[in-house]
């Protein structure tokens, strides 16, 4: 269980994708792109209700390219791995740098969300938390609904503007729209 100071997340993206039922019909059914569109949404909004600092690491490993690292919100970075390098060894690259050259260490907790269990290990023996794909994309959809709920409570009640007011207030009013229909008559 990832621990209550300011924590820094690392997610495995394709092991997430592949480790959760809904992903991967989302990946079967309407590609990688897709599944990997909604690991997004789900894991930005997650980081937002937990305050999170993550990263979201894919593998580039067949792709001639460099790294590549995109900031989706403040808190949410997409990185794409160096050629020939997996998310896998990226993770653990980063978990090493943290725990060895990173002054954060010392006040922040680091999390690897991921199903592979050698990553885990690996992470774990650094000082990092583990957290499984599973429980990663259960807690963010948990979130995901929690901010549906609040949004559209917080519709409902603010559709009028008396619904704000107290009790006395809105009786009075009730009182007064009642007395201008008679008078209206």
């Amino acid at each position: 269980m990832p621990s209550p100071k300011p924590t820094l997340l690392f997610v495995d993206g394709y092991n997430v994708i592949g480790a959760h039922p809904i992903l991967q019909q989302v990946r079967d059914e309407d590609g990688l792109e897709e599944a990997r569109r909604q690991l997004i949404e789900l894991v930005v909004n997650y980081s937002a209700s937990a305050n999170y600092e993550t990263e979201i690491v894919f593998d580039a490993y067949n792709q001639a390219t460099q790294i590549q690292k995109h900031a989706l919100t403040a808190q949410v970075r997409e990185v794409y791995t160096d050629f020939q390098q997996t998310a896998d060894s990226y993770i653990e690259w980063a978990c090493a740098q943290f725990f060895r050259n990173d002054i954060r260490r010392f006040d922040q907790s680091l999390v690897v969300a991921t199903s592979d269990r050698a990553q885990w290990l690996t992470a774990v023996g650094y000082g990092a938390e583990w957290m499984s794909s599973l429980k990663l994309i259960n807690l963010a959809l948990s979130a995901a609904q929690k901010t549906k709920q609040l949004r559209q409570a917080k519709k409902t009640s603010k559709r009028f503007l008396s619904s704000g007011l107290d009790d006395g207030v809105q009786a009075r009013l009730a009182r007064l729209r009642q007395e201008l229909l008679e008078q209206g008559e």
